[in-house]
């Protein structure tokens, strides 16, 4: 097809055989098959050149259009091995997606423009076992304290204890773990991910404490209520603040800090997640990522 172009644009088979670095007679007869496939002539040759039969004039621009597709569908590939094009799964822990989600989606359509994202909002167990199951090709969480799958940090934030407006230690500028030995506690059910709860458990060992737990809630959300409505205190990282700014205060915690990670399966080899990941690294260098709620 493409040396029927080129001897439709000569109107010479010798001079599209130049053009095209081939031998005449090998232009000649992929012509002679083509016509052959096609049940007709394109061509009538004579001593001054081949000029197009009236199937010739409404085969070219056909022939013109295969042609550009098939050189579109070349650069596509290479688009796609560079990793500018594609479709990545991503889930976010639900309690990190409100500030998280959106500067990373955008920024991922400024960069990656190629790149379709598909998005999730989750529970810490649907993320983890979502990547390891290869439903989420990355994730963006707290740490899931996990030793298979490959992670990088985001974010390093401090982590408060939030109290109720109006509790006795509400004022003070800053609180150690056992300032709050006596205090009932609102936490998240243990079956919602056993390995952040066995770290609480050593984070409240260290402090010289087990808490008091008067009640729990599964989302961050809920225990934000729950410290508002006087049930007890908890403790979060300060961006969970911008799930809740009334009834509530966050007071930072001495020496404790929490991180976000974007997170994958290790092996998972994709140049889309790489640049992605490129990306949300340099986003996150530049940008406060936690205030972005």
């Amino acid at each position: 097809m493409r040396y029927f172009v080129a001897a439709a644009d000569e109107t010479s088979f010798t001079r599209a055989a130049a053009g095209l670095h081939v031998a005449q007679q090998s232009l000649s007869q992929q012509i002679t098959v083509l016509e052959r496939i096609l049940g007709t002539k394109l061509f009538d040759r004579d001593g001054r050149g081949a000029r197009l039969t009236a199937a010739g004039e409404v085969f070219l621009p056909e022939a013109r259009a295969v042609l550009d597709r098939a050189e579109e569908a070349v650069a596509t590939l290479a688009r796609a091995v560079r990793g500018e094009i594609g479709t990545l799964r991503l889930a976010f822990l639900a309690s990190t997606a409100n500030y998280l989600l959106p500067p990373v989606v955008r920024a991922a359509r400024d960069q990656l423009p190629g790149l379709t994202l598909s998005t999730a909002e989750v529970s810490i167990a649907e993320l983890v076992d979502g990547v390891r199951a290869g439903r989420f090709d990355a994730a963006f969480t707290r740490p899931p304290l996990v030793d298979d799958l490959a992670g990088r940090t985001l974010i390093t934030e401090q982590v408060c204890a939030v109290l109720p407006d109006g509790h006795p230690l509400a004022d003070r500028a800053g609180l150690t773990l056992s300032d709050l030995a006596g205090e009932p506690w609102v936490l998240t059910p243990r079956a919602s991910w056993e390995p952040w709860h066995r770290k609480y458990d050593a984070d409240f060992a260290a402090a010289g404490f087990t808490p008091r737990v008067v009640q729990r809630a599964v989302t961050v959300q809920g225990l934000l209520g729950l410290v508002a409505a006087g049930v007890g205190v908890t403790r979060l990282a300060r961006s969970a603040h911008s799930l809740r700014r009334t009834g509530v205060v966050f007071v930072p915690l001495a020496g404790d800090s929490a991180r976000t990670e974007m997170v994958w399966r290790p092996g998972h080899r994709s140049s889309a997640l790489g640049d992605l990941a490129g990306v949300v690294t340099a986003l996150a260098a530049a940008t406060d990522l936690t205030g972005s709620g």
